[in-house]
């Protein structure tokens, strides 16, 4: 006799309306929990304790699995038993003290303004490539977009005139203003760079490769790391890199959250908050070394 999972799946299924892989996920995690139980002579959910389940979670750890992971696995825990308490199938939720490993905030990786700037100089705009690529990064830094975005941009979402721009992804699309600087990249690529990479060509996309069609998100990917590598910066960047160095100097120089949440189109302030905490840390940080009692 084990936990009885099956009953649990289906709630998830049924009533939850949960995906197949977080069922799979609950499932994957519980099964285990199951037959460390089992094999240590626990039956059935009544029987479990508070002691099982931290005997459990110490072995987790003890087999060198991260602190995402085991903290994962005491989520599906806690979502089970206090599912068979709220059914009274037990009578005391065995996981109600029982707490997640804590887990380090890992910040995404974000460059400095100066970082910034070296990376926009390094393209060469003596030539159409370089010209492109100039704007291409200019106008990703201007406006936090994603580089599927970007490449996606076609000619008639742009207004240089009024500085904005209509990005589109997954059905679902917004304006975005960009600055001085970005806008004269763009004039001067479409002026001196677009029809020569078309070499005669039709496109409907702003920034095309050298044989003349829509850039792809490798092609952008391997010049960025180009670039990175020329401005001597050592950090291991992406596209994405840029995106973050946007939200986060616009936080540094007093953005409103709101604000930033609109312009990067996420759905939930949540995932936008981390900028502010990252700003919350560099000023402590900035503190601690400048303040003589810091």
């Amino acid at each position: 006799m084990g936990l009885g999972l099956s009953r649990f799946a289906s709630y998830l299924t049924e009533t939850k309306h949960a995906s197949k892989s977080t069922v799979s996920s609950y499932e994957r995690d519980l099964r285990k929990l199951e037959k460390y139980l089992l094999e240590h002579g626990v039956n059935g959910p009544e029987n479990v304790t508070a002691t099982n389940l931290n005997s459990y979670i110490l072995y987790l750890e003890k087999q060198g699995l991260s602190t995402a992971t085991v903290s994962r696995n005491v989520a599906s825990m806690k979502a089970f038993f206090h599912y068979e308490y709220g059914r009274r199938e037990i009578e005391k939720d065995p996981t109600e003290q029982i707490k997640a490993p804590h887990i380090e905030k890992k910040y995404p990786e974000i460059l400095s303004v100066e970082e910034v700037v070296r990376l926009l100089e390094q393209p060469s705009v003596r030539v159409p490539k370089g010209l492109r690529d100039k704007a291409m990064l200019e106008l990703l830094y201007a406006t936090g977009m994603r580089v599927t975005e970007l490449i996606s941009l076609e000619l008639g979402d742009l207004n240089v005139n009024l500085g904005f721009l209509t990005c589109r992804e997954s059905g679902k699309e917004r304006v975005l203003p960009f600055g001085k600087k970005a806008g004269e990249a763009v004039e001067t690529y479409l002026e001196n760079g677009r029809d020569a990479l078309l070499k005669g060509k039709k496109s409907k996309y702003l920034f095309v490769n050298c044989s003349g069609d829509c850039m792809s998100r490798q092609g952008f990917w391997k010049l960025i790391k180009l670039y990175a590598k020329k401005a001597g910066i050592r950090s291991d960047i992406t596209p994405h890199t840029l995106r973050h160095s946007f939200a986060a100097h616009l936080v540094q120089n007093g953005a409103d959250l709101k604000t930033v949440q609109e312009i990067l189109g996420h759905s939930d302030i949540a995932t936008t908050q981390v900028y502010r905490e990252m700003n919350v840390e560099r000023l402590q940080n900035v503190y601690k070394q400048a303040h003589p009692r810091g």
